[in-house]
């Protein structure tokens, strides 16, 4: 009997042993963050979802995971409670009931990243998937139930925030009104879609204290008489370079296309190609940037959240200036009065030209991460390999922004000029944003 008895204590121990209790060094570990964030990515781009629409699932995804992060570190980050518009309190965790920040965390993010707009289950196998990690790791129950509920129970309170912004309303809104006068928008092949989200300048700013706080100059007058005029200067130059683009010149707007859903063309055959939208391209750069710099797992969600928040309110900045003028994509005005078979490098999309949405959110978003991760911070971006295009090198956040305002001018879809305008007006949202938020505590 007692050499049974030892027997079974040899072996309990033996199991103890071999059993894995790594759970908290790997929940840890920002990579997993990086990685959901990516698998959000890849189901925004799976659904078609517009740039802007898909903003708001970056946004709120991450300020569930950042309100987690700060609830379980209050020492070192402030809650966005008070600071962002509608988002009054975010319950704290219950006193006595120890959760794991990083897991729930990671919780959070996934179930506002796929509830908010997509039906819940888009990120399912991904969830459990994390909690499978978390048991066979050594996770004990209590830890981990508390962590389940704790994610639960923030996510619930971002929900509710998140349907406040005007979103749902703006679905019933009435459609665009084409009018095909000079100089006017009006759709563009080869789809010749209705224009995208013409009532987003009605959703709820996050930081902005209006949508009309920083108002763009008006846009050149339309003129194609006067030979001399800004407008004509502008159009010629667009289609003079688009003529005879360079591989660098071709490589930078390729590199910088982040097109969702082009529309291919080949006789009686269409279909689509893929790939990450301009905010799906920015979350992507927010995790090359944290690796680089090794960040930790908190300071990595409040870069994904900052950011997320800027290219938020950069697009309904945009979106206010781009229904307010209603202008028409150098396609429509080059084929109509010079050359009725030029077609841009890039696929035209289906808004108004001025400004430019991708110039305004880039710059918006080198401003979060140049506050996060300080100016001059060298980096390779390789967010586009997978899509065939090869990587692109810069010595700072606010560089790449640049280079996005000739991105889209080389591509034949925006006048350098807006894009300018653009860059500048995003870099404001996004000063906004780093100057108002108090996060990350010193």
């Amino acid at each position: 009997m007692y050499k049974i008895g030892a027997i079974i204590c040899l072996i309990i121990v033996l199991v103890a042993c071999n059993t894995k209790k790594d759970y908290d060094s790997l929940f840890k570990d920002p990579n997993l963050y990086c990685a959901a964030v990516y698998q959000l990515n890849t189901v925004v781009m799976g659904n078609n979802f517009s740039p802007i629409v898909g903003s708001r699932n970056y946004l709120y995804a991450n300020v569930a995971a950042y309100e987690v992060v700060a609830a379980g570190y209050p020492e070192s980050y402030t809650s966005l409670a008070g600071q962002v518009k509608g988002l009054k309190s975010v319950p704290k965790p219950a006193a006595g009931q120890p959760f794991d920040v990083e897991f729930a965390a990671l919780l959070a993010f996934c179930k506002l990243g796929e509830a908010v707009t997509f039906p819940i289950g888009s990120m399912k196998e991904y969830v459990d998937s994390l909690k499978k990690m978390a048991r066979d790791h050594g996770m004990p129950s209590a830890i981990f139930d508390n962590s389940v509920a704790y994610a639960d129970t923030v996510s619930s309170a971002i929900m509710k925030w998140s349907k406040k912004d005007n979103y749902l309303e703006t679905r019933g809104a009435p459609e665009y009104t084409v009018m095909d006068s000079p100089g006017r928008w009006v759709p563009t092949p080869p789809a010749y879609a209705s224009a995208m989200e013409p009532h987003w300048n009605t959703i709820r700013t996050v930081v902005l204290d209006s949508v009309g706080l920083f108002t763009a100059p008006t846009p050149y007058k339309f003129d194609i008489k006067d030979k001399n005029s800004d407008y004509y200067k502008e159009l010629i130059s667009i289609k003079n370079t688009g003529d005879s683009l360079t591989e660098e010149q071709t490589h930078i707007a390729d590199f910088w296309d982040d097109n969702p859903f082009k529309l291919n063309v080949s006789g009686h055959l269409m279909f689509g190609t893929k790939k990450f939208s301009p905010p799906g391209h920015w979350m992507s750069i927010v995790g090359i940037a944290a690796k680089k710099a090794k960040a930790d797992f908190p300071t990595t969600v409040c870069a994904y959240a900052k950011t997320a928040i800027a290219l938020f309110d950069a697009f309904i900045e945009c979106w206010d200036t781009k229904y307010t003028y209603n202008t028409a994509r150098p396609e429509t005005i080059i084929n109509r009065y010079i050359d009725p078979n030029w077609r841009p490098h890039l696929q035209t999309p289906p808004f108004p030209e001025y400004t430019c949405g991708h110039s305004t959110c880039s710059s918006a978003a080198a401003e979060a991460l140049t506050s996060v991760f300080g100016d001059n911070f060298a980096y390779t971006d390789t967010t586009e390999i997978e899509f065939g295009i090869k990587n692109r090198s810069f010595p700072s956040f606010r560089a790449a922004a640049l280079e996005n305002t000739w991105a889209r001018y080389y591509g034949g879809i925006h006048f350098h000029h807006s894009c300018i305008v653009s860059n500048e007006y995003g870099r404001r949202v996004g000063a906004l944003v780093t100057t108002r938020l108090k996060m990350k505590k010193s």
